[in-house]
Formats: structure tokens, sequence, C-alpha cells
């Protein structure tokens, strides 16, 4: 007979200790276990991460941890969270939601300089950067990923001092991201990131911009430009492989200028269906930091949630930010 149990205790803020018996006295097992902070949004993606959540927390146990579980209710709650946590000498910290939550949980860590392994179980509606890493989907799997996998430092970025993980955007489809409703994106995932972004195409709006880099200037009316270090935008485009790596210092920025005319936006079209950046309307290229001057102040996309823009943003890069186990 199957003698595992879960114990949860209740702890501040909302959270819980967790830990697996397995046929042992409780009180040894905290003070024998390394303790294992897990952080989820609970409204983020698909369900399927609910019915799992013991799955994952038995994994966990498996391999020495005692979890202590929080979920976030707000924008926010994940730095919170983390900071809150720092001294509960947590060995290691994993996440499961969405890019947005994921993209927050670093921040907490920066803030607090984190300096151990972070694990990441994608149960978002496009986990663009899960996909970059080739984290599985399936929650429990993903779990056992976190407990086995090796250690990586992986670049951010820093866009107008504020963290990102893989993507700062401006233009189409990029109020797709954090416009569209979450019900919506849970059920069709990337197709409503798609969808909502062809109404902004219909009527191709753009900003003119100056964006200066490695001695390198570049202006036009642009209706899209994307500073990223991932293989996959929101769903809808994505980037070759051989030309983006996660670790090496840069992120890339893919510029797509206004089109004039009906053959230009399918040229558009075509040179991204074929990941053909080297064309007048698309380029793209590497850099580690740069300052983009527009004419208005666009809003951006910082890993799918809201960022401000301004007439004059900075960028940088923060080489080996974060260490990523997948």
């Amino acid at each position: 007979m199957n003698s595992n149990r879960i114990f949860y205790e209740k702890h501040r803020c909302g959270c819980f200790f967790v830990v697996v018996s397995i046929g042992k006295v409780y009180n040894n097992l905290m003070s024998t276990y390394s303790k294992l902070l897990f952080i989820i949004n609970p409204r983020a993606g698909v369900r399927k991460k609910d019915s799992a959540l013991s799955d994952i927390i038995l994994t966990f146990s498996d391999y020495g941890y005692e979890t202590i579980v929080c979920f976030t209710r707000e924008s926010g709650d994940a730095v919170r969270l983390v900071a809150e946590h720092v001294d509960d000498e947590i060995d290691r910290i994993v996440c499961m939601g969405g890019d947005g939550t994921l993209n927050e949980v670093i921040a907490g860590c920066r803030e607090i300089s984190w300096d151990k392994p972070l694990g990441y179980i994608p149960a978002g509606s496009t986990n663009d950067f899960a996909s970059s890493l080739g984290l599985p989907s399936d929650p429990v799997e993903a779990a056992e990923r976190v407990m086995t996998g090796q250690v990586h430092p992986l670049d951010i970025g820093t866009f107008n001092g504020r963290y990102f993980v893989y993507t700062a955007s401006c233009g189409i489809f990029t109020k797709a991201s954090y416009e569209t409703p979450q019900r919506y994106k849970n059920l069709i995932g990337h197709f409503a990131y798609l969808l909502e972004g062809m109404k902004d195409l219909t009527s191709l709006h753009s900003f003119h911009m100056r964006i200066s880099m490695e001695g390198h200037v570049y202006e036009d009316n642009y209706m899209f430009v994307a500073i990223c270090n991932t293989f996959s935008l929101g769903g809808v485009m994505t980037l070759d492989n051989s030309k983006v790596d996660l670790g090496d210092g840069f992120f890339e920025i893919l510029m797509i200028s206004r089109p004039h005319d009906l053959l230009q936006l399918r040229s558009i079209v075509q040179a991204l269906l074929e990941q053909n950046y080297d064309t007048p309307h698309v380029q793209f290229c590497r850099t580690d930091q740069a300052i983009i001057t527009c004419s208005q102040s666009p809003d951006w996309s910082l890993d799918g949630e809201h960022g401000i823009g301004r007439e004059v943003n900075r960028f940088t890069v923060i080489p080996g930010g974060i260490r990523m186990i997948y």
C-alpha cells in the first residue's frame, strides 16, 4: 500500500509548507528536507496544472524538497513573494504560470541578488520562452525536468530600468499580448494573439523611430519592433534557431517597416514566413544595448505584460542575469 502523505501547514502570507511523508516522522522531515519555494499563478493558461499539483509536489519530495506553496492574486505578487521568503533559507525557486509570471519571479530574484537555480513549469497560453528552452508542456514532466535538468546562465534585458526575460516589443500584435481577455487566451492560445493582431494589421499603424546601437543607426516608420532573446514571438512568428543564442550576451532586434502598398505588405509576410530578415522592409541584428527614440510614446509589451514607453527608451543586456534549470 502506498504510504505517501502530503502535509500542509499554513504559513504567513497565505502560503503553505508542503511536506510529503514516506513512512517517516513529520518533524524529522522538516529538519532533513531542503526548501523549495513554489510560486503559482492560478489564473494563468490552461487548467490541467490544477489537477497536477499534488503530483508536482510529490515529484519535488522524491528529490528531497520540502515545498512552500504560494499563490499569486494580482500583478506584482510574485516579486513580493520572492522578497518575503529570501530569509527562509530557500534552496530553489520554481514558478508555474505564463511568461508574465516568470518575468515577475526573475525580477524578484534580481532585486534580492538571488544566485541559486530557478525552475519554470509553463502553464500559460503561449509559453514562448518555455518553447525556446525546450520545456515539456505537461506540468509533471516539467517538474521532473526542474529536478533533473542542467543549470544554464541566461541573459536577461532591461527596458527603461524594468527587467524582461525574452521580449520587449511595440507595434502590431503588441496590444494583443496584454489586451486579449485571459479567458480567450486560455481557450484558443496563440490564435487569440493572431486574431487580435489582425485588427491592427488592417489599419497598419506605425511609429517613426530612430534606433541607435553598436555604432549603427536605423531610422524609419516601423509597424513592429521587437527586442528579443527567444525563438518565438507571441505564438505569431518564429525566429531562425541558428540566429539566436540565449546566453551569448546579445539580444536580437527585429524591425519591420510600414509598407506603402499591398505588394510591399505581401513581401513582408513572405519574408517572415521564410525567416528572411535581410529585405528592405524587414531588418534583423544583434546588440547588447540600444537607444530607441520615438516620435510618440507607444506602449510596449514586456514578456506579454503592459509596459509604458517613452520618447527615449533605453535597452541593455545583463549577460548571465539568471540561472535557470532546463
